[in-house]
């Protein structure tokens, strides 16, 4: 089943809700990801709070990417290191201190909420309102099937999400037009984002 991801408005930086853009929230002590090509800090897309019935289980996706070099970091590809999709468990999450960097390099410019919903019988979102992505179901590929391996155990990861750029250009996700893809392996803990365009 696939439940959408609408844009429930402004939302606080650091709200413990499913959103795109503000700050990343994590256990204590993380420190804030690098890219693996170019090494300069990636910048934080979203944050979706998985339910119980998650394919991933319970917990936070946290999703990162590059915006230093865009298309040179390769950012679509799950394994080039231009991005970083984390698994964490839900529980005492704290927000992560950014680095000094340019805040447009780290940050969306714009919080908007993510509000979990039931998709209509044709899959339609209801109307007047905007769909930032959506939760479980089938990924609606743009091109070849590119379901990840796990790292750890060299499974199919499972689909988890889809991402969408978002309502105001100034602000949106850079998915070349196009949608993100987020798969997990729960036994593993681990999670990987790509796009495709």
């Amino acid at each position: 089943m696939t439940t959408l991801l609408l844009d429930g408005g402004p939302v606080a930086p650091d709200a413990r809700v499913s959103r795109t853009g503000g700050v990343p929230t994590a256990p204590a002590g993380t420190v804030w990801p690098v890219c693996r090509v170019c090494a300069g800090p990636l910048q934080f897309l979203a944050q979706i709070v998985l339910g119980d019935a998650a394919p991933a289980g319970p917990g936070v996706l946290v999703l990162f990417m590059c915006a230093h070099r865009p298309g040179r970091c390769e950012q679509w590809s799950p394994t080039a290191g231009g991005n970083l999709a984390l698994l964490l468990p839900a529980g005492d999450l704290v927000s992560v201190p950014a680095p000094d960097a340019d805040e447009d390099v780290l940050g969306l410019g714009a919080v908007r909420a993510a509000v979990p919903a039931p998709a209509a019988p044709d899959g339609a979102a209801p109307a007047g309102r905007t769909v930032l992505g959506s939760l479980g179901g089938e990924p609606d590929w743009l091109q070849d099937d590119e379901t990840p391996d796990c790292p750890g155990c060299a499974r199919p990861m499972t689909f988890v999400a889809g991402l969408r750029e978002g309502p105001e250009p100034t602000t949106a996700m850079n998915f070349g037009s196009g949608r993100a893809y987020v798969h997990a392996c729960a036994p593993c803990g681990r999670a990987a984002l790509l796009w495709q365009c």
